[in-house]
């Protein structure tokens, strides 16, 4: 099945030059108008990705982008005039994995979108999809499943990357510079509140995981190693 992306861009000249571009690789193209357009094509077939622009009407990209992420880690590129860098980091810090600013080349954002879900999907070694299991938490690489006391959790993707990491170094304090490296990659360009914001969610999701913070420096999982 091709990779499916939504382009939520209000400009029909856009629309119609990425949407063709992105065709002629190979990928499945939604083009929305507006950000509600977008929410209501999420609840009905969410795309894998999304190509999405700022300046929008009604509600905004960052608004769109900021729902979407409290959701999911399905890859964002925002394409924007905006080009001051107080911008970039917010749409970043919002959730964005891409900046692009307008104008722009057709083929280098599909360049972009290709090595995002090369990113966002790597093939597993040998070793990575060796099943891992902690006491209570139990994690399925290939079939990217995790168990937490005997029921299944729903995760995002970098719920899971996170999750694995900890269980494959169990009882090592990792900083959250590292965390960013290893979790949302060495371009990612943000801060670390992506970090605790990512372990608040895995905290309320699974209860009484020991996830421990490191005070002045990142976090641990505190388990005992079978």
């Amino acid at each position: 099945m091709n990779q499916h992306i939504g382009i939520v861009e209000d400009d029909p000249n856009i629309q119609n030059i990425v949407s063709a571009f992105l065709k002629k690789e190979g990928f499945e193209v939604t083009v929305l108008g507006s950000a509600e357009e977008g929410l209501k094509l999420w609840e009905s077939n969410p795309p894998d990705m999304w190509i999405l622009d700022i300046m929008l009407p009604g509600m905004d990209g960052y608004e769109f982008c900021k729902k979407i992420r409290n959701e999911s880690d399905v890859p964002i590129i925002i394409i924007s005039a905006k080009d001051e860098e107080i911008d970039k980091i917010l749409g970043i810090e919002l959730g964005g994995d891409d900046y692009l600013t307008k104008p722009f080349s057709p083929r280098e954002l599909v360049a972009r979108a290709k090595r995002l879900f090369k990113r966002v999907q790597p093939t597993l070694t040998k070793e990575e999809s060796e099943n891992l299991k902690v006491e209570k938490l139990e994690i399925y690489p290939e079939e990217r499943r995790v168990f937490w006391n005997g029921q299944e959790k729903e995760v995002t993707t970098k719920e899971f990357d996170m999750l694995r990491l900890f269980a494959e170094n169990i009882n090592r304090a990792f900083s959250r510079e590292e965390l960013l490296v290893k979790v949302w990659g060495e371009d990612y360009f943000g801060s670390d509140r992506a970090v605790d914001d990512l372990v608040k969610r895995i905290r309320r999701k699974f209860a009484d995981l020991p996830l421990e913070t490191v005070w002045g420096y990142g976090y641990r999982l505190r388990m005992k190693e079978e």
